[in-house]
């Protein structure tokens, strides 16, 4: 890039969240302090917002909780939470659990599982006739639509399992892939290679073919951008192109592997040609790869909405992985008989699945957005379908929310909502709240017309 271009490409839409432009490729730079604003124009602004805009991410998990492990007390630094929710203590003040809400179409939906699972984020009934698949439109969708403009991914709707199209139990286990729903009758597509996931993110408008020259393309720039923001901007550039690398090279890693992820088909040597960018092999490689391209979407500010299945509902996935969890798949450890060793393994799943919601609260903490992490200003919800995953209980959802959300959730607390009247307990009045958190504001949503008391 010569010194026209430069200039060129800097006064065209350089604002606090820049641009790196190479031939063909584009990085959006994470919000640094000591860029000036600018608009459009290329004249310096104060009409640009100084602050960091709100993200909001959903984790799910398949078949609820131990229930015997899942509780929670006190507030801030001395709040006490049960086994299940061990590996969240040291993020306590982040953090609001939430206890007794739930979903009245789903408890009333005679399919234990497919009847209670699509519903999660919408509160809809879910369609019991196998020829119209039917749902409402699930809140990250809402916001999708309503803020999605403001950045180039409207959402990003990410899976490790994929989208399952056989029947089970009479119904379609789309039902039971997909928490995501564009509109009533369609999910929204669901991601589960990272390398296109990435694309979407970093690839120029998710047509630019994944490869390894991007940062190449764009380091002129990013040499001449250093010379402009101060020394502890270029600390953070400087580590923000570096995780950029980190990513490509561990998908890189991940598609030579050799091993696949829980069940083992009889075939064992492809019958056709590999295709690239193949999914990573292991299921906590996996996981956390997704975690880090939720970051690195919102960092890069490529959207400020994401969803990510850890498994489907009715999961086959194997975690063997785990020390002491052998022999049983996720299901059947869920559906255990309260068989004692069962338990135990199925406690164990819990603390791994809570273990990514404390990676991804971790990593979002560590990172500085001009005098506030972006967990401040962040929304995150881990949530599971079921309470008792033995009992299909879904009516007491598991559900822990953590970050400010710019500063408008007060965390270090435990709200029970069990005891009191259902009108009080309904998942979609925390919808509400979040959306509205998200500078999406409506009468009603689902079967609720008022947000969650005292959030």
């Amino acid at each position: 890039m010569n010194k026209t271009q430069h200039e060129h490409s800097w006064h065209d839409g350089v604002s606090r969240r820049a641009f790196l432009k190479g031939s063909g490729a584009s990085l959006a730079l994470p919000w640094m302090m000591s860029l000036p604003l600018r608009a459009d124009s290329g004249k310096q602004t104060t009409d640009v917002p100084a602050s960091p805009p709100t993200r909001f991410a959903c984790l799910y998990f398949s078949n609820g909780v131990e229930p015997a492990h899942w509780w929670a007390k006190g507030s801030g630094a001395d709040m006490q939470l049960g086994p299940g929710m061990k590996p969240l203590i040291p993020y306590r003040e982040e953090l609001i659990i939430i206890d007794g809400l739930f979903n009245a179409q789903a408890v009333a939906n005679p399919s234990a599982h497919l009847g209670r699972m699509p519903n999660l984020l919408s509160g809809a009934w879910g369609s019991l006739d196998q020829n119209d698949i039917r749902v409402g439109r699930s809140m990250d969708q809402v916001l999708a639509q309503q803020i999605g403009h403001h950045t180039l991914v409207p959402s990003l709707v990410l899976g490790i399992e994929p989208t399952e199209l056989r029947l089970e139990d009479g119904l379609s286990m789309i039902y039971g892939s997909c928490i995501s729903w564009a509109s009533p009758t369609k999910p929204a597509t669901k991601e589960i290679y990272p390398a296109r996931a990435f694309d979407q993110i970093v690839g120029g408008n998710g047509q630019r073919k994944l490869d390894r020259s991007i940062l190449d393309q764009v380091l002129a720039d990013a040499k001449s951008l250093r010379t402009q923001i101060s020394g502890g901007d270029r600390v953070k550039l400087d580590e923000y192109l570096e995780s950029i690398r980190s990513i490509e090279q561990r998908i890189d890693r991940a598609s030579k592997e050799k091993r696949l992820e829980g069940w083992r088909p009889s075939l064992t040597t492809p019958d056709l040609s590999r295709p690239a960018n193949e999914l990573p092999q292991e299921i906590p490689d996996h996981m956390r790869l997704m975690l880090d391209l939720i970051v690195l979407a919102f960092r890069m500010d490529r959207t400020r909405i994401a969803t990510c299945m850890l498994n489907n509902d009715l999961s086959q996935m194997n975690f063997g992985f785990l020390k002491g969890v052998q022999g049983s798949l996720h299901l059947d450890l869920t559906h255990n008989g309260r068989d004692p060793e069962l338990e135990a393994m199925y406690l164990q799943t819990n603390q791994f699945h809570v273990s990514q919601f404390a990676y991804l609260i971790d990593r979002l903490k560590k990172i500085d957005e001009g005098g506030r992490s972006l967990l401040d200003s962040s929304l995150l919800m881990l949530c599971s379908n079921l309470f008792d995953g033995d009992k299909h209980q879904a009516d007491r959802l598991p559900v822990i929310l953590a970050g400010q959300g710019g500063g408008s959730a007060s965390t270090g607390r435990v709200l029970n909502y069990l005891n009191r009247p259902d009108e009080e307990r309904r998942a979609c009045s925390l919808y509400l709240s979040l959306m509205d958190r998200m500078g999406v504001r409506l009468p009603q949503f689902g079967d609720a017309d008022r947000p969650l008391a005292d959030l």
